[in-house]
């Protein structure tokens, strides 16, 4: 027979080993939990958001960005925004050649905008009919100058000066002699005074010769 203290700690024994099985079993429940939960976060954050398909046209953007114009052309329609690539919006309509469609375009003035329908791809069913361009926007005010303003500095009443004409100089006066009168007595010519001085030198030189000889 065995003692009453052998069958408390059998008793004991028995109960430290369901309270093991009972923490395992949580253990093991509470990791299967965290665990599937862990691996199906990324999957449900990766999935996308099922919205409906709107119904018409729509234009895909293949390349890098396609630019949104207040019209249909580049001048004078300014730059309003522009759309990435792999957006798809819809298309509400096309110019008369066809070059440009209007598209949606939320935050601007009528929420819509146009595109070159080179650079982009129509999808989807349905007519696209043509749209009337907007007006072009107005051209800038060149500055003109205030006729209040300007009659104070006096720049509308100028008066053109005139150039002094040419005034040719006076002729030069050359002096001339005047020719004696008839009957007036002449000065002694300087000449015959001359031809005298050489008579007498050459008598002179004669009278030596001879005097020589």
């Amino acid at each position: 027979m065995r003692p009453a203290w052998g069958d408390n700690i059998w008793e004991m024994v028995n109960v430290l080993k369901k309270l093991v099985w009972l923490v395992l079993l949580l253990s093991g429940g509470l990791l299967m939990a965290f665990g599937s939960g862990e691996a199906n976060g990324p999957d449900l954050q990766a999935q996308p958001t099922v919205t409906g398909t709107p119904a018409g046209p729509m234009i895909l953007v293949p390349g890098d960005f396609v630019n949104v114009r207040s019209g249909p052309g580049t001048s004078p329609y300014e730059l309003i925004g522009v759309l990435l690539q792999g957006q798809v919006v819809p298309a509400l309509g096309r110019s008369t050649g066809g070059d440009w469609i209007q598209v949606q375009y939320p935050g601007v003035p009528g929420n819509v905008g146009w595109v070159y329908a080179n650079l982009v791809i129509l999808q989807g069913q349905g007519f696209l009919p043509i749209v009337e361009p907007p007006p072009t926007p107005t051209p800038q005010i060149t500055a003109t100058i205030n006729p209040t303003l300007a009659a104070q500095f006096n720049l509308l009443n100028v008066t053109p000066t005139r150039l002094p004409t040419f005034t040719p100089a006076a002729p030069v006066v050359q002096p001339t002699v005047v020719p004696p009168e008839n009957g007036a007595r002449a000065g002694f010519p300087p000449v015959i005074a001359i031809m005298g001085l050489l008579v007498i030198g050459l008598f002179g030189i004669v009278v030596s010769f001879l005097r020589g000889g």
